[in-house]
């Protein structure tokens, strides 16, 4: 019994009736105004004019959204732009004629079901009808409250098939979430791998410091730290600025032709670093070269993280269509094997987008990365 009374505890219930009632307001109007026989249908003509307005979708998605969504959820299955496609606008003179028809049967019985009970209950009273005329008199009002919670639920079933958003603008708005989804992953990645980078620098340098108990080496290592914090900073602030502005260029990003960055942070460090670089670096398109430099600065974060001090041989080849990065330092049981960590997965990654292939892992007693980026 309590189940069956939860729908008239709540406001949606209501609106949902006021919605119904509303769709009958013009054609009473209408029908006042002209009672001849033919105004039903020169009504239903202009129905069916107004469902070709694009405007009429909004109006009418406006109201669903208020009236028949209400605390259940759902409102965003209902679109208020306006229509474009013809599909949408024969939907919208669908939704008018049943919203009319089911209108004026919830209208009817809301009249007329009420004062059945009234009149039976009157003449069970007056005893002008038999006594058990008051036992049906609750009859039309069950009957009533049936219709109102079955002509709601059904205008919002309704609302969410003909007022809902059509394939393409599903296809519109699944392109759109995958957008941005593709940003975050890029952002994450971003922050992971300068930031990433910056601490890794920091944490070694520190360390380094600590053991070596040489003041020339400490201040050294304080310089290191704070060169390499200022960048992780200017890092920051850009991908927080991608963040508050989505129409911002990617321009600022960092490219292979401020390689030597990274790669005096790596000595800084402590890393001997043998590093050279062939080719026409700086005639590199922006996403390879940016990509690229992403790349080996998380393949040297990977070193200092999980080698420390080692030597290090970087070579940087453009020749042939085609950006090759090759990393090598002495193998460390601490270096995690191949398909591990969030770093080689990045990289990994960061050249699947480019179209290119990116090899981890042991090579002949060294760690090996090894990727191939295409120019085109």
């Amino acid at each position: 019994m309590i189940r069956l009374l939860r729908p008239f505890t709540r406001a949606v219930t209501y609106t949902r009736w006021l919605h119904l009632l509303v769709a009958v307001v013009w054609p009473s109007l209408w029908i006042f105004i002209d009672d001849r026989w033919w105004a039903p249908a020169t009504g239903a003509v202009l129905l069916l004019c107004a469902g070709l307005v694009p405007a009429m979708r909004t109006v009418e998605g406006l109201q669903a959204r208020l009236l028949l969504t209400g605390q259940d959820g759902g409102s965003a299955d209902i679109v208020t732009a306006p229509a474009v496609a013809w599909g949408d606008r024969g939907r919208m003179v669908g939704w008018l004629l049943a919203r009319l028809l089911i209108g004026c049967a919830v209208s009817f019985v809301s009249v007329h079901l009420p004062l059945t009970a009234a009149r039976w209950a009157a003449l069970s009273f007056s005893g002008d009808g038999p006594w058990w005329y008051v036992c049906l008199a609750p009859a039309p009002l069950v009957l009533l409250a049936a219709l109102v919670v079955g002509g709601g639920a059904l205008m919002t079933l309704l609302a969410r098939r003909l007022l809902g958003p059509s394939p393409a603008e599903r296809l519109a708005a699944l392109e759109e979430r995958t957008e941005r989804l593709l940003e975050r992953t890029r952002i994450a990645r971003e922050l992971h791998d300068s930031i990433g980078h910056a601490l890794t620098v920091a944490v070694v340098q520190a360390g380094a410091a600590r053991a070596a108990g040489d003041p020339a080496f400490t201040e050294r290592a304080l310089g290191a730290i704070e060169e390499t914090g200022r960048a992780a900073l200017e890092d920051l602030e850009r991908v927080l600025g991608v963040l508050r502005e989505s129409g911002r260029p990617v321009s600022a990003r960092p490219t292979l032709a401020d390689a030597d960055r990274l790669l005096e942070s790596a000595r800084a460090s402590g890393a001997k670093v043998d590093a050279e670089v062939t080719g026409p670096v700086e005639t590199l398109p922006g996403p390879v070269s940016r990509e690229g430099y992403r790349i080996l600065q998380e393949a040297l974060t990977n070193v200092l993280r999980h080698a420390g001090a080692v030597p290090v041989r970087v070579r940087v080849e453009v020749a042939d269509g085609g950006l090759a990065l090759d990393v090598r330092n002495p193998l460390s049981a601490a270096i995690p094997g191949p398909g591990r960590g969030s770093g080689l997965r990045g990289i990994r990654e960061r050249a699947a987008l480019l179209g290119g292939r990116a090899d981890t892992g042991p090579d002949d007693g060294n760690w090996r990365v090894r990727v191939e980026l295409p120019l085109a």
